[in-house]
């Protein structure tokens, strides 16, 4: 492989073997202060240059564009990611979420029915650049779902994904739908209702999250606010990935789509397409 090895002193994000264990029991942690401030604003800066204000979501842009491969890969996040998931760590999805004020929420879903690794290693890791409250539609999360089964859909019944072999999993409707009437998951979420905790966020803040839990936005209200953030995915570089964000021949492996982040695996993996620095053994 031809990726660049970082240096290796710098400032590690460290994990303590309290915050593992909250991760394990409730499926999300929250690390304050991972992304530097002049990174934040970098960013921001290049979003203003990015979008007009319409839209809403951007999915993949680290395929196209260094700076998102860049914080799809930064360090401090990965420091957080290999050690909950890893040592292994394969990139796979980049999201830019814009979410302006007036915009809709996103309803209870899990991301490991809609990202599927085998076995089950998927981690969400959700960096905030700008506050982030429930008035511009935080990130919710009902604490200790993510020890629930992947609940298949539905409404998308061709589509692989969910535990489909346990012998009473409910199928579910709806999942993504902010009208709780029409999302079937809210049915298993009411049972941690009780739990569910909102995820308010400063600048460079990030909120790690297991593919299982339960989680749901609410739509932003405020009159003047947006809720920018960026958005990632990643897995232990040894879990068999039939995913890609397009679409994948049924039964082939999309590993060798998807950036190995951290460590090595035995699977197939690509390079940075734009050179950023990556930490793999035997570099």
């Amino acid at each position: 492989m031809n990726a660049r090895v970082t240096p290796t002193v710098r400032q590690c994000c460290e994990v303590s073997v309290a915050d593992f264990v909250h991760y394990q029991e409730n499926g999300f942690l929250v690390v304050r202060d991972v992304v530097a401030p002049d990174e934040v604003d970098e960013l921001l800066g290049h979003i203003d240059d990015l979008a007009d204000g319409s839209l809403l979501r951007v999915h993949m842009l680290h395929r196209q564009l260094a700076i998102h491969e860049r914080f799809l890969l930064h360090p401090r996040i990965l420091d957080v990611v290999q050690a909950l998931a890893g040592p292994d760590v394969l990139a796979l999805q980049s999201m830019l979420f814009l979410k302006p004020p007036g915009s809709p929420g996103q309803g209870f879903h899990q991301d490991s029915f809609h990202i599927q690794t085998a076995p089950d290693t998927l981690i969400g890791a959700w960096l905030a650049l700008e506050p982030v409250d429930d008035e511009n539609g935080c990130l919710w999360i009902a604490a200790g779902s993510n020890h629930e089964p992947v609940y298949p859909d539905a409404s998308e019944h061709a589509r692989p994904g969910g535990h489909r072999l346990l012998a009473d999993i409910q199928w579910i409707a709806g999942a993504d739908d902010p009208d709780e009437d029409h999302n079937e998951l809210s049915a298993v979420a009411r049972r941690y209702a009780a739990r569910e905790v909102p995820v308010e966020l400063a600048p460079g803040d990030v909120a790690f999250f297991a593919g299982r839990v339960l989680h749901r936005s609410h739509a932003n209200r405020s009159a003047d606010r947006f809720r920018r953030s960026f958005v990632a995915h990643y897995c232990n570089a040894r879990s068999y990935v039939p995913w890609d964000h397009d679409d994948v021949p049924a039964g082939e492996a999309a590993n060798g789509r998807h950036i190995l982040a951290r460590g090595s695996t035995h699977l197939p993996c690509a390079s940075p397409k734009f050179g950023t620095a990556v930490e793999l053994d035997g570099s």
